[in-house]
C-alpha cells in the first residue's frame, strides 16, 4: 500500500500535518496517542495493515498532533482546547463535515472532548485503550502513572529517549524483539525530541474528562485489552458514564491498536460503524514456507552481552535478507530470533535456507530451519493455513545447523541435485497424523 501525500492544515498560527487514506464515503478521523510520525509510521507492517483495513470501509483522516512528527513544534504545553482546534482544522481542510472519531490512549480523551463539544460533527466515537485521567485520584485510581512514576518516566525520557523506551507502556509484547526495539527507537527520535516530549507530557499531566463523559451523545464503542497497562477498570468506568456506550474486552496486553492483531481491532470498528464485518480478501496459493530460528539465543546473550548480541542479530538479519533476495524468497515477518518466509519453489527455498545456515556458522551462530510445501492463505501481508503450522513444527524438530523438510518438499524436488537423509517419522504437535522428515545433506 503506497503512503499518501502529507499535507498541512492551519490551526491558528500552527501548521498541522495530515494524510487522507482511502476514498470511501464514510469519514473516519484517527486521533493518535503518545507519539506519531505520519511518514515514518508507514514503514511498520502493523500500521500498514491497520490503515489498509480502515480504508477498506472509510476515508481515513490521520494527523500528527501539534508538537509531534511533521506538525509544528510547541513552545509550551498545548491546552486541550488547542488540540481540539487542530482536529477541527484538519476536518475543515479535507471538507469533512461529520466523521467517526477513533482515539487511541490519550487520544480517547480528545475524541470524547471533541464529541461533547461538537456533537453535530461526530457520527460515532471509538475509543481504544481508554483513560479519563492521566494521574490517579481516590475515586479514579486506574491509571498508568502515579506522581512518583510520572517523575521516573520524566527522568527516563531525559536519559533514554530514542532507545525504544515507548515500547514498555505501548507494546510490552515486543520488548524482547531487538528488531522491533530498534525500529521504535528510530521512531521515537523522529517523532519528537526529549525536550518536546517532556513539554507534551506536561500537557497530559492534568487531563481529566470525567465531568464531560455524560455529554458524549454519539454512539460509542470502547475497545480495551484485558492485560493493557492502563487498567481495564478505567475503561469500564467510562463505558458506564457515556450514555449508551458499548464495551468489548479483547485478549492481549498491548496498548497500541496496530501492534497486536490490528485486523481484530478494525473488524470491531467496522462492525460498529457499518453493521457488518468486512470479509478479508484471501489468496490461496501453493507455497513453500520456511521457518528459521537461532539456536541457543539466550546463552549467546549471557555470554556476549546485549551490545555484541545486538550486532550479531543485525548481521544475522542482513544475511537472511540477502539470501532471500538472491533466491527470490518473500520475507513475511520476523519471529523472535528467526524468520518466516515463502517461496514459489521448494528447491529455491532449500538452497536459501542452506546458504543462510552456512553463513551463520561463519558468524559463530547456528540456525535451524524447517520447510513444508502446501496451500497457504495470503492475507493482509501475512500468511496462514495448516501448511504454516506444519512448517513451524518441522523447524522445531530440526537439530542445530540442520535444514529439515517434510516429505512433501522432498517429493517436489525430485530431479534436482539436492540430497536428503531420512530422519524417520515424527508426530508434529497440533498436526494430525505422523510425518516423515528429511534432512538436507550438505
Amino acid at each position: 500500500m503506497k503512503p499518501p501525500r502529507t499535507r498541512y492544515a492551519h490551526s491558528g498560527d500552527f501548521s498541522v500535518a495530515y494524510q487522507v487514506v482511502g476514498e470511501a464515503s464514510l469519514d473516519l478521523v484517527y486521533i493518535p496517542g503518545a507519539i506519531s510520525h505520519l511518514d515514518l509510521a508507514w514503514e511498520h507492517p502493523g500500521y500498514v495493515r491497520f490503515m489498509r483495513r480502515l480504508s477498506s470501509f472509510a476515508r481515513v483522516i490521520v494527523f500528527d498532533r501539534r508538537g509531534f512528527g511533521l506538525s509544528d513544534p510547541v513552545d509550551a504545553p498545548p491546552s486541550i482546547e488547542e488540540r481540539i482546534d487542530d482536529i477541527r482544522a484538519v476536518m475543515d481542510a479535507v471538507g469533512s463535515e461529520r466523521a467517526a472519531l477513533v482515539g487511541a490512549s490519550e487520544g480517547t480523551c480528545l475524541a470524547c472532548y471533541f464529541a461533547a463539544t461538537y456533537p453535530d460533527r461526530v457520527s460515532a466515537t471509538l475509543l481504544y485503550g481508554s483513560l479519563a485521567r492521566v494521574l490517579p485520584t481516590e475515586d479514579y485510581p486506574w491509571t498508568l502513572l502515579d506522581e512518583d512514576l510520572f517523575d521516573e518516566w520524566t527522568e527516563a525520557v531525559r536519559t533514554a529517549w530514542g532507545e525504544g523506551l515507548i515500547l514498555t507502556p505501548l507494546a510490552p509484547s515486543k520488548l524482547s524483539d531487538e528488531r522491533e526495539r530498534e525500529w521504535w527507537g528510530r521512531y521515537e527520535r523522529a517523532c519528537v525530541s526529549p525536550l518536546m516530549q517532556l513539554r507534551l507530557m506536561q500537557a497530559n499531566r492534568d487531563i481529566d474528562i470525567r465531568g464531560i463523559l455524560g455529554l458524549v451523545q454519539a454512539p460509542t464503542l470502547l475497545l480495551h485489552r484485558t492485560g493493557d497497562m492502563i487498567p481495564i477498570e478505567g475503561a469500564r468506568y467510562m463505558a458506564e458514564r457515556i450514555p449508551g456506550a458499548k464495551m468489548i474486552e479483547l485478549e492481549g496486553e498491548d496498548h497500541w491498536p496496530w501492534i497486536d492483531d490490528p485486523d481484530e481491532v478494525c473488524d470491531r470498528i467496522e462492525e460498529f460503524l457499518t453493521g457488518a464485518r468486512h470479509e478479508p480478501e484471501t489468496d490461496r496459493v501453493l507455497a513453500t514456507v520456511v521457518f528459521t530460528d537461532i539456536v541457543g539465543s539466550t546463552e549467546h546473550v549471557a555470554q556476549l552481552g546485549d551490545r555484541r548480541w545486538k550486532q550479531l542479530l543485525e548481521a544475522h538479519g542482513d544475511v537472511v535478507r540477502k539470501e532471500l533476495d538472491r533466491h527470490s524468497g518473500q520475507e513475511v515477518k520476523t519471529t523472535g530470533d528467526g524468520f518466516l518466509a515463502t517461496f514459489d519453489g521448494p528447491a529455491r527455498a532449500i538452497r536459501c535456507a542452506k546458504a543462510a545456515s552456512d553463513q551463520m556458522h561463519r558468524l559463530g551462530l547456528e540456525i535451524r530451519a524447517g520447510l513444508h510445501t502446501g496451500e497457504c492463505e495470503l492475507q493482509n501481508g501475512d500468511v496462514g493455513g495448516i501448511a504454516v503450522h506444519i512448517g513451524a513444527r518441522v523447524m522445531a524438530a530440526a537439530e542445530p545447523g540442520e535444514v529439515l523438510v517434510s516429505s512433501t518438499v522432498k517429493d517436489l524436488t525430485v530431479g534436482s541435485d539436492i540430497e536428503f537423509d531420512d530422519r524417520g517419522t515424527r508426530e508434529l504437535r497440533g498436526v494430525p497424523g505422523t510425518w516423515r522428515l528429511y534432512a538436507v545433506v550438505s
